[in-house]
């Protein structure tokens, strides 16, 4: 690629000057000259120029498609913690299998672990139809390297046509890597997987522009067709345990289980109260509360009906609250059978993480607050009396 200042027809009018973001071009002696060291032929000065005195040329490239014949299936990588599957394993396999009936295709699931014959039953009775199985020592808990080199040694050799992940810490940090050594692309933070009854790709939908919009990305050119779903989006499938399945396991040579860094040791988070992705029940503030030392409030309610203190991202950027509680697109996704609302106004962005709760109980003393379309019960008033009320008659009642 080369550009070039046609010297007879420039007239040193400046306008490529004022069009070029990186100041890589200037008018000496009524001619405009580009400085090849700052300008990264962005191609902006061409169309600026009335007079046609910029040539930029392109070398004719074509662009080369893998060939995506032969994929078929269904994958979800099943996330693992201390011999232990993650709960949000067993929700994706339960929407594989629904994307399966549409597709015709197997679900499998690919564990990498040590010692996880224990949890093998569970996952065919929620919905795998094969299971992967990598085992060594090396590999009991989760290290980038390795077990992107396994997962994607696997996808080479059995070609699914899917790949499912939650869009957890260890899911966003495993399959970004993937995506890039098998030159595939990837949808971050589904909150909606389909299949396109036509073309039968996967129909990937996800929240866009900061929550304004929902996009929804097919990816037809690139296979495996690759997504992470966050956590309490989908709802998992009942045990079945009639239902079989086979296990394949599955071994490589020790240079793919070697990492370049050291797990010294592994420490669990300590919670406040319930774990908010795990609660039955969450009580969330908002801005409309005031600041934060009223979230002592909520958390005498939480500690009432023995659930999780949430919050809005308003309430964490004022530092009111840990991020760990944040709940939304860029907090945590739950879905509680009760989810109480304390002056949350019910923004986009703080309804993808929770509108899939259950029940939702919304307490605002704006009564045209967005947070009560999508409210099963709504209480227009003064949280600050509201709040002590309830927790004063769970009081009452749940003594009894």
């Amino acid at each position: 690629m080369a550009i070039q200042i046609i010297i007879e027809k420039c007239t040193g009018c400046s306008l490529c000057v004022k069009a070029c973001p990186f100041g890589a071009i200037c008018v000496m002696d009524k001619l405009a000259v580009i400085d090849l060291h700052k300008c990264n032929l962005c191609g902006a000065c061409v169309p600026a120029c009335k007079f046609k005195a910029i040539l930029l040329e392109k070398p004719q490239t074509t662009c080369v498609l893998p060939d995506i014949k032969g994929y078929k299936g269904i994958w979800v990588f099943i996330e693992q913690k201390n011999g232990k599957v993650q709960s949000v394993s067993y929700e994706l396999l339960g929407k594989a299998q629904e994307l399966s009936i549409k597709l015709g295709s197997p679900v499998s699931g690919v564990l990498i672990g040590n010692n996880m014959d224990d949890q093998l039953d569970e996952l065919i009775w929620r919905g795998a139809d094969n299971i992967y199985l990598v085992e060594a020592p090396e590999l009991a808990n989760f290290q980038d390297e390795p077990y992107t080199n396994i997962l994607v040694e696997l996808i080479k050799k059995h070609k699914p046509e899917i790949l499912l992940c939650g869009a957890t810490s260890i899911g966003r940090s495993l399959i970004s890597r993937v995506a890039v050594n098998i030159k595939s692309g990837l949808t971050a933070d589904c909150t909606g997987l389909d299949i396109d009854p036509d073309k039968l790709i996967l129909l990937q939908t996800r929240p866009a522009f900061g929550g304004n919009i929902m996009a929804t990305i097919i990816s037809p050119n690139y296979r495996p067709q690759m997504a992470t779903v966050r956590h309490k989006v989908m709802q998992p499938i009942e045990p079945d345990k009639h239902r079989k399945g086979k296990i394949i396991k599955e071994s490589f040579s020790a240079e793919l289980y070697v990492s370049r860094t050291k797990l010294l040791d592994i420490v669990e988070e300590i919670e406040s109260l319930v774990n908010l992705a795990e609660a039955d029940i969450i009580v969330s503030g908002g801005r409309g509360m005031g600041g934060p030392e009223n979230f002592k409030m909520l958390e005498e309610l939480a500690h009432v009906l023995g659930s999780a203190v949430g919050s809005s991202r308003a309430a964490v950027d004022a530092g009111w609250m840990p991020y760990s509680h944040q709940v939304g697109q860029t907090g945590r996704t739950v879905s509680p059978k009760i989810y109480i609302a304390c002056g949350i106004s019910g923004q986009i962005q703080h309804l993808v993480g929770m509108q899939s709760s259950k029940i939702i109980v919304a307490i605002n003393k704006d009564p045209e607050a967005p947070i009560f379309k999508v409210a099963t019960y709504g209480i227009v008033g003064d949280l600050f009396q509201i709040v002590p009320a309830l927790t004063k008659k769970f009081k009452e009642v749940l003594r009894r």
